[in-house]
């Protein structure tokens, strides 16, 4: 019972509760997946039961779901702020710029990215990542009136961004050569239609 001039403990909502369990359970399945995550350790390092963790998320999928819906979030703010007060034909290179600026740093955020593509056998986490990825698409478009195939472009440039930072081909520069050329695509980019038209002539 609290006395006067103690402070009483505010109990969290549950939805406080399940903010604070995807905050812990994000870095978990970001570094080892759907199938290699512990809910028993997300639930520790959350502060709560495991019991309790299925309370608030009926399964290990939900939680996963719930943490993917996080990383969509914050990928469509990053590009929602860039695209503001830019010009529409000049959108797409300031969300591309931001992209690489504010997100590919994030190495949580990145992996969380490509661990729910890998979780993809799972058939209900491939319809809800499918799904996301499609308004993802859909927005991008809307934001940039950017034609089908620019959006093909600056989202398969993404991609092969991800993979380049998730394989951190710049620590490794000085002993492959290939891997420098890599951290430059818009450079690989004009060489490889360089090296078309020559073989063309």
């Amino acid at each position: 019972m609290a006395t006067a001039g103690t402070p009483s403990r505010t109990r969290k909502s549950a939805e406080e509760r399940r903010a604070d369990v995807v905050a812990a359970a994000f870095g978990h399945f970001a570094g080892q997946g759907y199938n290699g995550t512990s809910t028993e350790a997300v639930a520790r390092d959350a502060g709560i039961s495991q019991p309790y963790l299925f309370r608030l998320f009926g399964t290990k999928r939900e939680l996963f779901v719930a943490c993917h819906e996080h990383m969509c979030s914050r990928l469509l703010e990053v590009f929602t702020t860039a695209a503001e007060g830019v010009p529409q034909e000049q959108r797409l290179e300031a969300m591309g710029k931001a992209y690489a600026d504010r997100l590919l740093a994030d190495r949580p955020m990145l992996l969380m990215q490509m661990q729910s593509y890998a979780a993809c056998s799972d058939p209900e986490i491939q319809a809800h990542v499918r799904r996301r990825f499609a308004e993802l698409v859909r927005e991008v478009a809307a934001l940039t009136g950017a034609g089908p195939g620019e959006v093909w472009s600056f989202f398969s440039h993404g991609m092969l961004l991800n993979v380049v930072a998730s394989l951190d081909l710049q620590a490794v520069i000085a002993e492959e050569e290939w891997a420098e050329g890599w951290l430059h695509p818009g450079t690989m980019a004009a060489c490889a239609e360089e090296e078309r038209t020559a073989r063309a002539g």
